[in-house]
């Protein structure tokens, strides 16, 4: 039975693709004995990328609610990854800082993740691909443009 085409739209290719990652993403940080989830291994690339970031901030860039985060956090502090230092600018925030230990586990992490992508990239012309990912940036940009204007006008309105 051919796929309806329903599913080939945006969204679900791009959920389809998120879920899929994020499994392949799962099974080979397991089998390189990482113990990692792949929650686990996005708020240890964040940090790396963002530095000392509040653990708000940290849960709005990944998108998922401060409780989660939390939880997320104490697992990898428990494991010497991240750290937890006050805020200098407001004691009662805190940052997540990378350990040495999560730099060298992000630095694990590295090749399972490029392989992947090269596992996507798979026959797809390396001019394709590249349009695909300026693509894809824009078509996010947008949607945060669209969204940030819509909680704009939200709060002007309340």
């Amino acid at each position: 039975m051919p796929a309806s085409s329903e599913t080939d739209t945006f969204g679900f290719i791009v959920n389809d693709l998120s879920r899929i990652i994020r499994a392949e993403m799962d099974r080979r940080t397991g089998e390189a004995g990482l113990g990692l989830t792949t929650g686990e291994g996005r708020v240890l690339f964040n940090v790396r990328r963002a530095g000392p970031i509040r653990q708000t901030a940290l849960a709005e860039r990944l998108g998922i609610e401060a409780m989660t985060l939390s939880g997320l956090v104490d697992r990898l502090e428990g494991k010497g990854y991240v750290a937890r230092q006050p805020d200098p600018a407001d004691r009662r925030a805190k940052l997540v800082t990378l350990t040495d230990a999560g730099a060298a586990v992000v630095a694990q992490i590295e090749p399972i993740a490029a392989g992947i992508r090269s596992d996507a990239a798979q026959g797809i012309d390396p001019d394709d691909w590249q349009r695909l990912l300026v693509a894809l940036r824009a078509a996010r940009a947008n949607l945060l443009t669209s969204r940030s204007e819509a909680q704009s006008t939200e709060s002007t309105a309340a």
